[in-house]
C-alpha cells in the first residue's frame, strides 16, 4: 500500500510539473467545451438564395418576402434570367435557385395550383438538403395562407383539414446545445482517459525509466494502478469542470441525478484507461501512440451518435457501434441530462461498459506482461 501511495505521489508530481499535460487536461477541454457547441449547430442559416421571378405579381412578391423574412435565407440575386442565377451557383455565390414561372398568380387563382422550380447546389449535401427542406416548408405555409384567404366565412370549406399540434418532450425548445454539450463532454473525458494515459506510459519507455522500474521490487499491478488512478481522478475532475461550464455558459442542469452520471463515468473511465494502457503496450514511441489514438478517436467520434443518429447509419455501421464505448456514454449522459434517467434505466449500458472495462484491462495487463 505504501508503494502504491509513493507511486501516486510521484505521478501527480510528474503531471503537475509538465505544463503541456496540464494544458491538455484543463485548458483544452475548457476551450473546446466553450467553442465547439456554438459551431456544431444543427440549424442551417445564411443560405444564399437566388430568385428568378418571371411573374412579378403581388403573389410572387409576397412569397419572396415570406422566404427572406424567415431568417434562414439571404437573398443573393432577384432576377428574371435563370442563366444569371445559374452563373451565381457556378461561381459559388448562391446555394439555391427558386424559379417562379410566368403567370404564377394567374395559374394559382384559376387552376388552384401552380408549379415552382427549385435548383440546389449539392456540393454541400447537408446545406442543400436542409435548405431545400426549409424552402419547401415555407412554400407549404404560404400555400396554406393563400387557401385560407380564399375561404370567406360563412362559406363552407370543402377540404378536410387536419391540424397537427407538436409537443417536444425532454427538450421542448429544441435547443441543440442541450443535445450537443453532453456529447462533447464525453469526448473530452475520453481524451483524458485514453489518450493521455497512453502517452504517459509510452513516455516512460522513451526516457528509459520503464526498464529501471521493471528491475525494482515494485509489483506490476502497483505500477499499473499508479499510472491509471491519477488519470481516473483527473477524468472525473474534467467531467466536473465540464458540468460547471455547461451550467455557467449554457444554463444546462441535468434533470437526472449526478450520482447516476458519476457512477457510470467512473466505470467508463476504467474502460478507456484500459484502452490507453493497451495502446501503450503496443506503441514504442509517443508518436505511435498519438497516431493510434487519433485513428481510434476518429472512429469513436464518427460512430458515436454525436453528430449523426446511429439509427440512420447502415446496418454494418450500427454493428460496429456496439463495440464503441463512447456511443454508450453519450447515450447515457443524454438520457440522464435531458430525460432524467436513473441507474435502473441505463442498466444495459452499464453492464456493457463493465464488460468493456474487464476485457480491455485484462487484455492490456496480459499484453503488458508479455512485452515487458
Amino acid at each position: 500500500m505504501r508503494t502504491l501511495l509513493f507511486l501516486l505521489q510521484k505521478e501527480f508530481r510528474q503531471i503537475f510539473r509538465d505544463k503541456a499535460i496540464l494544458r491538455m487536461i484543463f485548458v483544452m477541454p475548457i476551450l473546446q467545451l466553450v467553442v465547439l457547441p456554438w459551431a456544431a449547430d444543427y440549424e442551417m442559416k445564411n443560405i444564399r438564395l437566388s430568385i428568378v421571378d418571371h411573374d412579378n405579381s403581388p403573389y410572387s412578391q409576397e412569397l419572396v418576402h415570406k422566404i427572406t423574412a424567415s431568417g434562414y435565407f439571404l437573398l443573393n440575386t432577384y432576377t428574371q434570367s435563370f442563366a444569371d442565377a445559374m452563373h451565381e451557383v457556378e461561381e459559388d455565390r448562391a446555394d439555391l435557385i427558386l424559379e417562379i414561372p410566368p403567370r404564377f398568380e394567374r395559374t394559382l387563382v384559376r387552376e388552384n395550383e401552380a408549379t415552382l422550380f427549385m435548383a440546389l447546389n449539392a456540393i454541400n449535401g447537408v446545406k442543400a438538403n436542409l435548405g431545400g427542406a426549409y424552402l419547401r416548408t415555407i412554400i407549404q405555409d404560404y400555400n396554406r395562407e393563400v387557401r385560407l384567404n380564399w375561404v370567406q366565412l360563412p362559406r363552407f370549406n370543402p377540404e378536410t383539414r387536419i391540424e397537427i399540434v407538436p409537443s417536444n418532450w425532454f427538450n421542448p425548445f429544441m435547443n441543440y446545445q442541450y443535445f450537443m454539450v453532453p456529447g462533447i463532454l464525453v469526448i473530452l473525458v475520453t481524451l483524458v482517459g485514453s489518450f493521455l494515459t497512453a502517452l504517459n506510459i509510452v513516455r516512460e519507455k522513451e526516457v528509459g525509466t520503464m526498464e529501471q522500474i521493471n528491475v525494482t521490487p515494485i509489483k506490476k499491478h502497483h505500477f499499473i494502478l499508479g499510472k491509471l488512478i491519477p488519470f481516473w481522478i483527473l477524468g472525473l475532475v474534467v467531467l466536473t469542470v465540464g458540468f460547471f461550464l455547461s451550467w455557467v455558459v449554457y444554463g444546462i442542469v441535468p434533470v437526472g441525478s449526478f450520482v447516476t452520471i458519476y457512477v457510470f463515468a467512473a466505470i467508463y473511465l476504467l474502460a478507456v484507461l484500459g484502452l490507453g494502457l493497451l495502446i501503450s503496450s503496443y506503441a514504442d514511441s509517443q508518436q505511435q501512440a498519438m497516431l493510434i489514438s487519433f485513428f481510434m478517436m476518429m472512429v469513436f467520434i464518427l460512430l458515436s451518435g454525436l453528430y449523426t443518429s446511429i439509427d440512420s447509419m447502415p446496418e454494418w455501421a450500427q454493428l460496429v457501434t456496439l463495440l464503441n464505448p463512447v456511443a454508450y456514454f453519450i447515450d447515457v449522459i443524454r438520457l440522464v441530462v435531458l430525460k432524467g434517467a436513473g441507474l435502473s434505466e441505463i442498466r444495459q449500458q452499464l453492464l456493457t461498459i463493465i464488460g468493456f472495462a474487464v476485457v480491455l484491462n485484462a487484455w492490456a495487463v496480459f499484453s503488458y506482461k508479455k512485452r515487458s
